[in-house]
């Protein structure tokens, strides 16, 4: 019982850090485009790549349960778009754009300044309803300008935002969503303390 507290609690550690810049060009923005970039994401403790990450899983799930790899594979494909990007969203607007009437979009191009998420590593978790580990999800946060993204006038580093929900999650990419939603939500809140 000792070590399923811990490790519930353990889970709920998350750094974020600003590396370079500051909040000051977010005043009076009423816009904000956001970007999702995954093309360098790592996984598990043994950083895979997304390739590797997959071709191990559904090998695992397809030796199991014949065909559960594969579906499993769609599943993986689709998350990004449909649970982890929404959360994310979601949580921004909500702690940040409702507070401050800021519209946050993806594809919002009229915006002056563009918010980058670099996902960095994902840690899926797990939960074996007695037990369970939160997911885990790195990400830098870059601000730029939409006309030119080579100019970065923010970058925050947030580390291991926990995913994980009360009661029992089994979907791993549901509980990886819950990171997107505590990082999104951590992010607008240091926004609130610092945009004046």
């Amino acid at each position: 019982m000792f070590i399923a507290l811990f490790t519930t609690v353990a889970g709920f550690s998350q750094d974020m850090e600003v590396k370079k810049g500051d909040f000051k060009f977010l005043k009076d923005q009423k816009e904000l485009n956001v970007e999702f970039n995954y093309s360098n994401v790592k996984l598990m403790k043994e950083k895979l790549t997304n390739d590797e990450y997959v071709a191990k899983r559904s090998a695992e799930l397809n030796e199991k349960s014949k065909g559960n790899g594969n579906t499993w594979k769609k599943k993986w494909a689709s998350a990004p778009e449909h649970i982890w990007n929404p959360k994310f969203m979601e949580l921004i607007g909500k702690v940040y754009g409702n507070e401050k009437n800021v519209t946050i979009e993806e594809g919002l191009t009229s915006a002056k300044y563009t918010l980058i998420v670099d996902v960095v590593w994902i840690y899926p978790g797990w939960d074996a309803a007695v037990m369970k580990q939160a997911a885990k999800v790195t990400t830098v946060l870059r601000f730029v300008e939409t006309a030119n993204k080579s100019n970065v006038l923010l970058e925050i580093e947030s580390d291991e935002a926990p995913g994980d929900q009360w009661g029992s999650q089994f979907s791993n990419e549901s509980r990886i969503g819950e990171g997107f939603a505590k990082t999104a939500k951590s992010l607008g809140k240091m926004m609130l303390k610092k945009v004046k």
